[in-house]
């Protein structure tokens, strides 16, 4: 059994990364990773994603430009990232779609979140950084990859092996964020 004391430390440290070396990740690494975004549970066993692996330099580039916004200085770093995770939605099975539209909850949006961060966590696991993006221009993505314009990208996670400093973690305190029995 995994100490659980390590699971929570490792927790802790993982960050987003934004600064990686071109050193190439490994594909059994990438494999692992790849298998614990897999494995993560959904709302009914939907499994709603598709993940698209990228990892041919020209490809990353037309990603990386896809991804940064200059005026606003977001997600320069991008074009650093030797490999990156993209996340498409896939239409949930008939069981979650109903219990989205009883209870008008987007599972699906859940589920990738939820597959996200455990590949970010085996990433860490492994030794490899990850940042996990939303900004981006989803068509210059579709158009890219040649994803169906039905289709939803929810999120491209950049992976390598980080360069970047570690930092403080900032987060409100448990008082503000947990409650008991009562909000």
């Amino acid at each position: 059994m995994t100490d659980p004391k390590e699971i929570l430390d490792m927790i802790k440290c993982r960050q987003s990364d934004r600064k990686y070396s071109d050193k190439p990740v490994e594909k059994e690494k990438v494999d692992r990773i790849l298998e614990a975004g897999r494995m993560a549970p959904s709302a009914c066993n939907a499994q709603p994603w598709k993940f698209i692996v990228v990892d041919n330099p020209e490809l990353l580039g037309k990603l990386a430009e896809a991804a940064s916004a200059k005026l606003l200085g977001m997600n320069m770093f991008v074009s650093q990232a030797p490999l990156m995770i993209v996340i498409v939605r896939e239409s949930p099975n008939f069981s979650s779609k109903i219990g989205a539209t009883i209870k008008n909850k987007d599972y699906s949006l859940i589920d990738i979140g939820i597959a996200s961060e455990n590949i970010c966590l085996q990433a860490k696991a492994e030794g490899i950084g990850s940042c996990m993006l939303g900004w981006f221009d989803e068509m210059m993505v579709k158009n890219i990859l040649e994803i169906p314009r039905s289709k939803r990208v929810e999120l491209i996670i950049t992976l390598g092996y980080s360069l970047s400093d570690k930092r403080e973690k900032r987060r409100k305190p448990a008082e503000e964020t947990v409650a008991y029995n009562k909000y």
